[in-house]
């Protein structure tokens, strides 16, 4: 926990109500999200209990599997999400446009995005894409077409979640977390309604009173994908039992509905408090990455793509890795950029530097190595209380002048003197004399991916070139955990 979120967290306790930790929003939100709460049976990881799903806060689909041991009773459920989630995920696909650039392509305007209630829910979407992408509408076990289908795209919306600053499926506690610091334990954090009660009170009450409140299962109970063991024992058990009797689903399905319903209003009621945040500068560069994703995904599925192994090979593994670790880069530079309370995080740490100029030297020109002429290369000193932990010599960026390079020459008595290399547009990328700057190492440019080898050139020493992948019968055996 960084010095800012912690001082934000005393804060919170002091004042009885969450503190913002960001001016902006650094997520996508669409028009239209598609909310999923998904339960499942306890002691099984992945066998699934019932799910709240819909795109319309009046309107939700409740789905219950009434006896969660029978395999067809699964497979009926997941036929039946898929029937709801696949019209939203593949009605993305309508209108596009054109990427410009040396290798043109489309691109479509607009991409799924599903919200879940935690973390613990994200797992669970993996969880029911390695079990359902794999099936067969044909074969021993038959299932509904649309179920491997379903699968697939749960297993791209989790592979999303690994690359930071996506916004394809997005757990709410953790969106509402980077934007809002409570007075409680990151752990307790993962509970929405008491996060929920720490972000907005009820009127007249503090943060602590309104979670104390939260905590009780009845009222509020867990948002999933487990559920309270006291309902499992008092209520879910006998409904189960009753429908083994009667073959009436009736029972298991009220009472999934009184564990669903508030976890449904909460999702929502936290939609329109991260709505009420301006979007952040960034957040429509990363959103349009995820509509890349999305558009290669339509292609790859159309053409007939397998389902994806349960392992990356060596080579895929590889960019894999590089591109989640660019992503994380990329994304930590884009929000303190957009984010003077993000940017402070970094201040606090030594990262970047605030200050004012106090002197500036704008004829300044030197001759670079191998170079003819002299260059410009103007000096700009700057007063700073902020810890400066850059050395002599260590690039820097403006986070006033985006992208505009600088190099940190003289550090000493809150004094630093850097010089500015480019962006300077005869004078007028300098800052003058009073001017309010910040510096910082974070790097919006990213890293430039190396040339992996080709799978076929995978060397020796990481297995030697795949085998062409092909889903096996083993692949698709029976899975929930």
């Amino acid at each position: 926990m960084s010095v800012v979120t912690s001082y934000a967290r005393a804060l919170a306790v002091r004042e009885g109500r969450a503190q913002p930790i960001a001016t902006v929003r650094h997520l996508h939100l669409a028009a239209d999200p598609l909310v999923f709460i998904p339960l499942r049976l306890a002691g099984e990881a992945a066998a699934p209990l019932g799910a709240m799903v819909g795109n319309d806060p009046a309107r939700p689909h409740l789905l219950v599997v009434p006896q969660p041991r029978n395999r067809d009773l699964r497979f009926a459920f997941m036929a039946e999400l898929a029937r709801i989630m696949l019209p939203y995920i593949e009605g993305r696909a309508a209108a596009t446009e054109t990427v410009p650039g040396k290798n043109e392509r489309e691109r479509y305007l607009d991409a799924p995005q599903v919200i879940v209630p935690g973390r613990g829910a994200v797992e669970f979407v993996r969880l029911l894409g390695r079990s359902t992408r794999f099936r067969r509408p044909d074969g021993p076990y038959p299932v509904d077409p649309a179920v491997p289908v379903l699968g697939q795209w749960l297993t791209y919306l989790y592979e999303r979640t690994e690359f930071a600053g996506s916004s394809a499926l997005v757990p709410m506690t953790e969106a509402l977390s980077l934007h809002w610091a409570t007075g409680q334990s990151p752990m307790e954090d993962a509970n929405l309604a008491t996060l929920l009660a720490w972000v907005c009170p009820p009127p007249g009450r503090t943060g602590q009173d309104a979670a104390a409140a939260a905590e009780d299962p009845v009222l509020w109970p867990p948002a999933g994908p487990d559920t309270d063991p006291g309902f499992d024992a008092r209520v879910l058990r006998p409904a189960i039992d009753a429908y083994d009797a009667s073959g009436s689903p009736e029972p298991v399905r009220e009472a999934l509905r009184g564990q669903l319903e508030p976890t449904w209003r909460l999702m929502w009621r936290a939609v329109e408090l991260l709505r009420g945040l301006p979007e952040a500068a960034s957040v429509g560069e990363r959103w349009a990455m995820d509509r890349d994703r999305y558009t290669r995904e339509v292609a790859r599925l159309a053409e007939g793509g397998p389902p994806r192994g349960r392992r990356d090979r060596a080579g895929s593994a590889a960019a894999r890795l590089w591109d989640m670790e660019s992503a994380r880069q990329s994304y930590d530079a884009q929000r303190a950029y957009d984010d003077p309370l993000v940017m402070a995080e970094h201040r606090a740490t030594g990262k970047a530097f605030a200050g004012e100029v106090v002197h500036v030297d704008r004829e300044r020109t030197i001759l670079l190595p191998g170079g003819k002429k002299p260059v410009s290369r103007p000096l700009v000193t700057v007063r700073t209380a902020d810890p400066v932990r850059l050395a002599p010599g260590k690039k820097v960026f403006s986070a006033h002048r985006r992208r505009q390079s600088g190099e940190i020459v003289e550090s000493d008595s809150g004094l630093v003197v850097v010089q500015l290399n480019d962006q300077l547009a005869k004078g007028a990328g300098v800052p003058g004399v009073g001017d309010a700057v910040c510096f910082t190492e974070l790097d919006l440019g990213g890293r430039i991916r190396p040339g992996f080898p080709a799978a076929e050139e995978t060397p020796w020493t990481h297995g030697g070139p795949p085998a062409a992948y092909e889903p096996t019968d083993e692949d698709a055996e029976e899975d929930w955990s």
